[in-house]
């Protein structure tokens, strides 16, 4: 692997080593790229001795010296090479351009891009018009209109994390403006604050019929994050199919991708527009629509080769540090991978992404709806005395039942993994609601549908 555009080797972290200049070239450029530490320039792996020293050395160069905030546009991770340890930095491309070295200012000794395998100097005039161009409508310039916050919730999920909050995280965190004032981030993350992201659901393939509007909101994003990711998990119900090998499960929706597609519309939403993003279930899909259009320096291309402008970096620097978001940059490639291209809709103030209901998580529905038409009527949620688990359970054991084709006792233990006692159980369940029938010999026989 040798030195490209998006790729620079470094030999060793060093006070002569301008890293902040190889940075901001990254920050400025429009595809961002990676820095490796302990790789010589020809390929070579040298290693790095003291990695935790070298990182925490990164980081507080890159935070300290770097304008504007390059805090939540880069990543710094250990990695293994040829038996050895080296660093990788992750650095995405900014939103904010021009970025530059604080000492030096806005000026060719100060703003850097990547040019070819180099980090060359920004000329005057392309410093002064991506100045101009600079997005105004950041949430952390907009004032928020309440001052009177607090941030109860955020400690304690950073606690959670063992991370703790000292008393300069409002600073630390970009959760003030310049002039002291909490900004919008700081009101999306407060304990109580205007903002809610609605969950729908429909029963019918347009927006005719709602059977359910949830909201999850009124508190710090993290929180209404959490909530929504958990509610999807309870919709994203698991069909089985059973074939003479194996059990196999398929979920409504992938869930790796899933994960992705939530934090993505609400780390990456236009909150300028104070328009929430919002999660609608359909019988046959999920839309999620987020405000905002891509940013005016990223290509259709471009978003789905993996480029990352995160235009809330100060959300996703947080969403990192309580580790909702793992690594800069992945959640894309992650959902194109399940889903493709074409789940992506791009319009001048919206992006929604529409994940549909897997095939085979379909039909298996339809079969368990045609086991027994009664299961949403009541004939097993209806039950006195049945907990929400123990009806899932007896909808996995009816979906195990096939046309004419019975079913032993340890089959279907074996199929569900569970005690065969307990199986016994919903077996019983079931026969008393003449949903199926015992036939044949007690030590041999099996159990059929009705």
């Amino acid at each position: 692997m040798t030195e490209t555009n998006r790729i620079e080797y470094k030999r060793e972290l060093t006070p002569e080593l301008d890293i902040e200049k190889e940075v901001v070239a990254f920050l400025n450029y429009k595809e961002g790229g990676y820095i490796y530490i302990g790789i010589d320039k020809d390929g070579s792996t040298v290693g790095v001795s003291d990695v935790d020293d070298c990182m925490l050395r990164l980081k507080d160069r890159i935070k300290h010296n770097i304008s504007p905030s390059a805090m939540g546009l880069f990543d710094i991770a250990e990695e293994q090479k040829d038996g050895r340890s080296i660093i990788k930095v992750t650095v995405a491309s900014g939103i904010e351009k021009p970025y530059f070295k604080t000492k030096y200012g806005m000026t060719p000794r100060g703003a850097y891009i990547r040019v070819g395998t180099s980090a060359e100097p920004m000329p005057q005039e392309q410093i002064d018009r991506l100045f101009a161009m600079r997005t105004r409508n950041s949430i952390g310039r907009i004032v928020s209109n309440r001052q009177d916050l607090s941030f109860e919730q955020l400690r304690i999920y950073y606690d959670e994390r063992g991370k703790r909050l000292n008393d300069n995280f409002k600073r630390t965190l970009e959760l003030l403006t310049d002039d002291g004032k909490y900004n919008y981030v700081a009101y999306l993350l407060a304990d109580e604050n205007g903002n809610s992201i609605k969950v729908a659901k429909y029963s019918s393939l347009d927006r005719c019929d709602l059977v359910e509007n949830n909201e999850y909101g009124y508190c710090s994003l993290i929180k209404a994050t959490k909530s929504v990711l958990s509610k999807l998990d309870i919709e994203n119900k698991v069909a089985a199919t059973i074939t003479p090998m194996e059990r196999i499960e398929t979920p409504l929706w992938n869930k790796v991708a899933l994960r992705e597609a939530v934090i993505n519309a609400i780390v990456h939403n236009d909150y300028s527009f104070e328009v929430p993003p919002k999660f609608e279930i359909f019988p046959d899909r999920l839309e999620i629509t987020s405000a905002g259009r891509l940013p005016e320096s990223l290509t259709k291309e471009e978003f789905f080769n993996g480029i990352s402008i995160p235009r809330n970096k100060e959300l996703m620097r947080i969403y990192r540090d309580v580790e909702l978001v793992e690594s800069l940059g992945s959640g894309i490639p992650r959902i194109l991978r399940a889903y493709g291209e074409d789940c992506f809709k791009f319009t001048d103030n919206f992006i929604r992404i529409t994940l549909p209901i897997t095939s085979n998580a379909q039909i298996n529905e339809g079969v368990n709806e045609g086991v027994n038409e009664g299961v949403n009527e009541g004939v097993i949620f209806d039950l006195e005395g049945v907990t929400d688990n123990v009806k899932q359970e007896l909808i996995s054991v009816m979906s195990l039942f096939k046309d004419d084709e019975g079913l032993r006792l340890k089959d279907i233990a074996l199929s569900l993994e569970r005690p065969t006692k307990t199986i016994e159980r919903y077996l019983k369940i079931l026969k008393d609601q003449s949903l199926i029938e015992f036939r044949g010999a007690p030590r041999n026989g099996k159990y059929y549908r009705i």
